[in-house]
């Protein structure tokens, strides 16, 4: 799912594991919703993907969250 930010990202973000995501806390916070599979930023937008079966009420939430917290 993409979602699109109010702000730019610095860098390209291309994270595809929780354990990738250390160090960056937007990442960090999105995988700690459970069900995410990777992450890809770029610009102004960000894309989830998400595990199979897994909700994705509590990725857009954490997503929501964590760009206002941390981008």
């Amino acid at each position: 799912m993409k979602f699109t930010l109010d702000t730019k990202l610095g860098a390209s973000m291309n994270v595809a594991s929780a354990d990738a995501a250390a160090g960056n806390p937007f990442a960090e916070a999105v995988f700690a919703a459970g069900g995410v599979a990777s992450i890809f930023g770029v610009n102004d937008f960000v894309t989830i993907t998400r595990q199979a079966e897994a909700p994705w009420e509590p990725i857009v939430a954490a997503v929501q969250a964590a760009a206002a917290a941390h981008l």
